[in-house]
């Protein structure tokens, strides 16, 4: 008896249109991880992406917003020499994500109550930012160093390479954060 093994492939293939392909490989990577943010938060509705578990805590919503927010922040001052919390490319703002929420604190109503739609489309704005911004990098362009200014006034010195390594673990972090959120919203329905 014969069987027929399945195969599964796995793979992560550059983004083409870039100058750099290690700017096509960053984005085919911040890519995958959009990809599994949307399968993920596939059929939650809007109680889902709100439900805290704790007073203090991230929703699910908070962290798509920040993610969004974070990628859109790094990529244009490393990229484009753009000024963090002042880059306006996104249908929400750095106060809207509430990261990071006081002890106690309750998420913020301006994203409160928003559906699965409203968040794909800011990760698409953000990519479709990323996309933009890293088209016309060349490999040498990876260690320009660039520094910021945290709000606290620590400058933070980093390369443009860096920076878009950054935003892979900082997505991939937080895309295991909002698997977590989802499990524990599914029991604590199911305790209801």
């Amino acid at each position: 008896m014969t069987t027929t093994a399945k195969r599964i492939e796995t793979l992560i293939i550059p983004e083409p249109g870039f100058a750099s392909a290690t700017a096509a490989l960053k984005l085919a990577e911040i890519a995958d991880i959009h990809r599994k943010l949307e399968r993920a938060a596939r059929e939650l509705s809007p109680e889902a992406l709100a439900w805290q578990p704790a007073p203090g805590a991230n929703t699910i919503g908070m962290l798509l917003a920040h993610i969004a927010l974070v990628e859109v922040g790094w990529i244009g001052t490393a990229a484009k020499g753009l000024e963090f919390f002042k880059i306006d490319e996104l249908p929400v703002k750095w106060a809207d994500s509430g990261m990071p929420l006081a002890p106690e604190a309750a998420p913020p109503p301006s994203i409160h109550g928003k559906d699965l739609a409203f968040f794909d489309d800011v990760l698409r704005r953000a990519r479709a930012f990323t996309r933009t911004a890293l088209a016309d990098l060349t490999d040498s362009d990876f260690a320009k160093r660039r520094t910021r200014i945290r709000r606290d006034g620590t400058h933070v010195d980093y390369n443009i390479g860096w920076a878009l390594y950054h935003v892979v673990e900082h997505e991939a972090g937080h895309a295991y954060q909002i698997n977590l959120l989802r499990h524990q919203y599914r029991v604590a329905r199911a305790k209801v």
